[in-house]
């Protein structure tokens, strides 16, 4: 998949550019103004007035679709692919108004395991533009919301004639000038559209609505949020009718915010329009929906393969849906839209409540998400370390300015780690440590507040200040630290640091991407700087389930930065197969590749992997504890396994190159690390 820049940039500057400098000029919103409140009239009229059209009596047209399931963490943007559908759709319209879809054919992939069964109507398109009252979910999403051009809509809805705009059609084959009309309930406590339909200025025939929902409009309460973005496109010189459809349907868990969330994700597309044919009345005899049986439609030829669109799209929200979430926040300011109560319990990763590490020992922990507004979270959380008889805790506030969402960290004693790459995954790091085998951490402790400056959307560029108290570690739980299994706990620099971090990603060819990191800071009395650069590209076959990832990273700090700041390589994650972080350097480099292939899918699959890198430390002074070695030129790791069930679990055997020796590995798939 191709690298796309971040889209909040993007369809910002389309908005504004459309909407144009009159938009900008006006100081606030004209709503329900006569000309507004006209149109809407006008809209409605003509959707009457089609039911009775003497030239226009029928139409047969074809559907095609996919709908995807998605896992996603709306902190960082991830989301790990479930499964994929597609759908094939004859569709049929009568008047005065009736409809008929038949599903002729559908296939699917589970790419993890997922019980998942969809409503209906999540795989077939909306032929009426909703009707007068709108339906998801065969009503258990949303169950008879108003239309905004429904029957006395004016009493329901306030209405705003925004601008005067030019549109594209029919994938951009064909413009239209549109009235763009904002619509939001009078009373947002109750059930109702918020969003945004764009009515042709000739006819007032609606040609676009993107749109949502308020909280009250959701029947489930595992419901976040609902967006939706449906397009017409003009046939026969004067009636618009479906041509693309997008929907996305977002759930959490009501009364937790693991910072995960399950996405329903629907893009539908009719085309072979062909009008006024004698459609026979058993078509439309009993159900508007039927489907063919489970024989014909797995036998359906699809002219497009089951992920070509995934491929082309990418497995980030749709340009079209996030124009939905931008106009949806010019309507409704501040208000939140979440279907989520306001106060949750926070719980972001089984680490945050309960770890243990020999710097902590067994520390439990919880928190409280807080959102009164759209553009305001906060997230206090603390917990207690047993081992080490403290408290620690933190407050982390998110809100919008714009088009930025800054955010603001106050914390006491969070638990850092040196090194530069992560160790383990927390849960695994546990298990390990309270076994005595081994705790793959570094640990000291950070005191402090963070400030980061960030785009509306996760993954764009970031500008981050911090001013933090650097606080070593002891070993809590070792009787005798002379005589332990563990690793020694490494002595750091203490002190107070200041800091400024510029992080940038940047595209590569072949669909990589690179992320670098600047940084300058002061310790106390020592002025430093680093530099640090990761490129990632991910190769998949998502049909065959093949899939492959190289990485190369490198980096450097100067001679005064604290010594918590170097790099670390060797073992599980770096160089497998060598002493576990045995490699020091105020300079590195690194390249790993890793390559998983289907044997029985999808419970089993074998992995190749390797690695190669390198570190750099000079004259370096570092303190006594440290083992003041570099890697005295290339090491290098080889090594096989197993991919087990849906490759979420790993078993991985590697030796290192030029002086290792033989290392197990026990992991999960990246996916899923940050739950962990």
């Amino acid at each position: 998949m191709k690298p796309r820049p971040s889209r909040t940039w993007v369809v910002t500057a389309a908005l504004l550019f459309a909407h144009g400098a009159p938009l900008m000029a006006q100081s606030a919103p004209q709503w329900n103004g006569p000309r507004a409140l006209r149109l809407v009239e006008r809209a409605r009229e003509l959707r009457a007035s089609q039911i009775v059209d003497s030239t226009f009596q029928s139409y047969q047209a074809s559907g095609r679709g996919y709908v995807y399931f998605f896992f996603d963490r709306p902190t960082d943007g991830e989301r790990a692919l479930v499964k994929a559908d597609q759908v094939a759709l004859d569709i049929y319209w009568r008047a005065p108004n009736e409809t008929r879809q038949e599903i002729v054919g559908q296939r699917d992939e589970k790419i993890l395991p997922t019980d998942i069964r969809y409503h209906i109507d999540h795989l077939t398109v909306v032929q009426d533009d909703f009707g007068d009252f709108i339906r998801i979910g065969d009503g258990d999403e949303v169950e008879a919301v108003l239309h905004p051009v429904g029957p006395a809509s004016e009493q329901a809805y306030d209405f705003w004639l925004a601008d005067s705009l030019s549109i594209s059609y029919a994938g951009g084959a064909e413009e239209v000038r549109v009235y763009e009309v904002r619509v939001r309930p009078k009373v947002f406590e109750a059930p109702g559209f918020v969003g945004t339909i764009y009515l042709d200025r000739a006819t007032a025939a609606i040609v676009r609505m993107r749109f949502s929902f308020t909280p009250a409009s959701y029947v489930d309460e595992f419901v976040d949020h609902i967006r939706i973005s449906l397009d017409n496109s003009l046939w026969m010189g004067r009636y618009w009718l479906p041509y693309r459809q997008e929907v996305e349907i977002r759930r959490e868990i009501p009364m937790f915010d693991f910072t995960l969330g399950s996405v329903i994700q629907g893009r539908f597309d009719v085309r072979g329009y062909d009008f006024n044919v004698e459609l026979p009345d058993r078509l439309f005899a009993g159900s508007r929906v039927a489907a063919a049986s489970l024989q014909q439609r797995s036998q359906f030829q699809f002219e497009r393969g089951l992920f070509d669109d995934l491929e082309e799209q990418g497995i980030d929200t749709s340009p079209s849906l996030e124009a939905v979430e931008l106009e949806v926040r010019e309507v409704v300011e501040d208000r939140a839209l979440s279907g989520m109560a306001p106060l949750r319990l926070y719980l972001p990763a089984i680490s945050e409540v309960a770890r243990y590490n020999r710097a902590e020992g067994l520390w439990l922990g919880g928190g409280l998400t807080f959102r009164p507004t759209a553009d305001l979270t906060m997230r206090p959380s603390g917990g207690f370390a047993f081992g080490r008889k403290r408290a620690s805790g933190s407050l982390v506030t998110s809100f919008g300015v714009g088009s930025l969402a800054p955010t603001l960290d106050f914390y006491w004693d969070r638990l850092g780690d040196i090194g530069g790459y992560p160790g383990a995954e927390p849960l695994v790091n546990t298990i390990s440590a309270v076994s005595g085998e081994e705790d793959f951490t570094d640990p000291y402790f950070r005191r402090g507040g963070a400030l980061t400056l960030r785009g509306r959307e996760p993954g764009g560029v970031t500008l981050g200040v911090r001013w933090e108290e650097h606080v070593g570690a002891l070993d809590v739980v070792s009787d005798d630290p002379a005589d332990t299994g563990f690793r020694p706990v490494r002595t750091i620099d203490e002190g107070y640091l200041g800091a400024v971090a510029l992080n940038v990603p940047v595209g590569l060819p072949g669909g990589g991407r690179l992320r670098t990191t600047a940084e300058a800071g002061r310790l106390d009395d020592g002025n430093f700087g680093a530099l640090r650069g990761d490129a990632r590209w991910i190769l998949r076959d998502l049909a065959s389930r093949w899939h492959g990832e190289l990485s190369v990273g490198g980096g450097a700090v100067t001679n005064d930065a604290p010594v918590q700041s170097l790099y670390l390589l060797g073992g599980r994650w770096t160089l497998p197969g060598h002493d576990y972080r045995s490699f020091v350097g105020d300079r590195y480099w690194l390249a790993r590749g890793e390559l998983t292939i289907p044997v029985v899918p999808p419970y089993v699959g074998v992995r190749l992997l390797g690695a190669v890198g390198a570190t750099y430390l000079d004259d370096r002074s570092l303190p006594v504890d440290w083992v003041r070695q570099d890697s005295d030129g290339l090491r290098g790791s080889v090594g096989a396994g197993l991919s087990i069930g849906w490759d979420s679990f790993r078993v991985d055997l590697a030796h290192g190159v030029r002086g290792g020796g033989w290392e197990a590995l026990v992991s999960v798939s990246e996916q899923f690390r940050g739950w962990m």
